[in-house]
């Protein structure tokens, strides 16, 4: 089986800055994968790299064993991504903004109505989607959002933060959005965080970034056990020096 995603040796160089230093990791198939690391990290970089946004400076990235730096639209037409500051139309309803986006995204053999429903489904606002956006709270867009990257059961989606400065609730209802989606439809994510603990409970297994490079990756329960670690935080801070 192909894997889902291959990064090998990624840098990206943004003036004297080196955002990446010879990032390599594999996704697999149906796998929720985390960058987790502190702001600055590298994270977005990497997410970006991966949608096709930016080229790297060096190293390879493939998606479904297509180049994405060489086959850049070919890769777009398989993904979906969900920038941290992404947002909606603030004057169409909800549900305007839904139709809006699955025409856009649409294929000729598109079932939009399907596409649409599985949109109002995922995102669990039900009469809240004939308001306007504006009216929304930040939860309430988020689910909107992440509805928007999962209705067209793309073969990758990309997350970034998706849960960021939510609160409880909302927060809990975006990571079993992203749980159950995967579970049921079988779709690969890419989702960064700095929130170690979200990352912990969601992802199969992770990837510690920190100052652009690659610290240390494997499944949450498995990096426990090595680092003699509660948690995804004490182990950063194990292997960053902090404790």
């Amino acid at each position: 089986m192909s894997l889902a995603v291959e990064a090998i040796s990624l840098t990206k160089q943004f003036g004297q800055i080196r955002a990446l230093d010879g990032v390599s990791f594999n996704i697999k198939p149906g796998e929720i994968y985390g960058l987790i690391g502190p702001n600055g990290a590298g994270k977005t970089t990497t997410l970006r790299i991966i949608c096709t946004l930016i080229k790297p400076t060096t190293g390879t990235i493939k998606i479904f064993n297509q180049d994405a730096t060489k086959q850049p639209e070919k890769t777009r037409q398989i993904i979906s991504y969900l920038p941290e500051e992404s947002g909606a139309y603030p004057n169409l309803t909800g549900l305007e903004y839904l139709q809006f986006m699955a025409k856009l995204q649409s294929k000729p053999d598109t079932n939009l109505k399907a596409t649409i429903d599985e949109a109002i489904q995922i995102c669990g606002l039900g009469d809240r989607l004939k308001d306007k956006a504006k009216t929304y709270s930040k939860g309430m867009k988020r689910r909107l959002l992440v509805a928007r990257a999962l209705m067209t059961r793309p073969k990758l989606a990309v997350l970034d933060e998706p849960a960021s400065g939510l609160d409880v609730l909302h927060a809990y209802h975006i990571r079993e959005i992203v749980k159950s989606y995967v579970k049921e439809h079988g779709v690969t994510v890419l989702m960064s965080s700095h929130n170690m603990l979200e990352v912990e409970y969601l992802c199969n297994r992770v990837a510690l970034v920190n100052k652009g490079k690659l610290v240390v990756e494997g499944e949450p329960k498995a990096l426990k056990a090595k680092f003699n670690s509660e948690n995804l935080e004490e182990v950063f801070a194990k292997v960053v020096g902090f404790a």
